[in-house]
């Protein structure tokens, strides 16, 4: 496995411990928070196969969606997952007035755990 696909499934599993941690200490947003960056790193870690990487959050999603969800190298669950893990964690960010609850920081985190074994899985191969 080439050293940076490795450097970003590592990230991805950092990310996620802290999310555990957060969630566990009812720190939801910030909980919310590392679950998407555990997801973004999963991501980045597939287009690391390629050599691809883009400097928008937006453009390594909307890759991701259209080489290996569309492709159906991946369910098209993990789209669902993906755009849901984004918006949520923008509102936890930018919204003032945004309320995160022990069940959205809880189906973050697991969403995101399935997600990195699902991509380890297909690193794999």
């Amino acid at each position: 496995m080439d050293d940076l696909v490795k450097h970003r499934l590592d990230m991805a599993a950092d990310k996620l411990k802290s999310a555990k941690i957060l969630l566990d200490e009812r720190q939801y947003k910030d909980s919310i928070g590392r679950s998407y960056y555990a997801v973004f790193s999963s991501l980045r870690a597939v287009l690391a196969i390629e050599e691809k990487d883009f400097s928008k959050h937006s453009a390594v999603i909307a890759y991701f969606q259209k080489e290996y969800i569309k492709t159906g190298k991946f369910h098209i669950k993990y789209s669902k997952y993906v755009q849901q893990a984004f918006q949520i964690r923008n509102s936890c960010d930018y919204d003032d007035f945004y309320i995160a609850s022990r069940e959205e920081a809880e189906e973050q985190y697991n969403r995101a755990e399935e997600l990195l074994k699902e991509v380890k899985k297909f690193l794999s191969c």
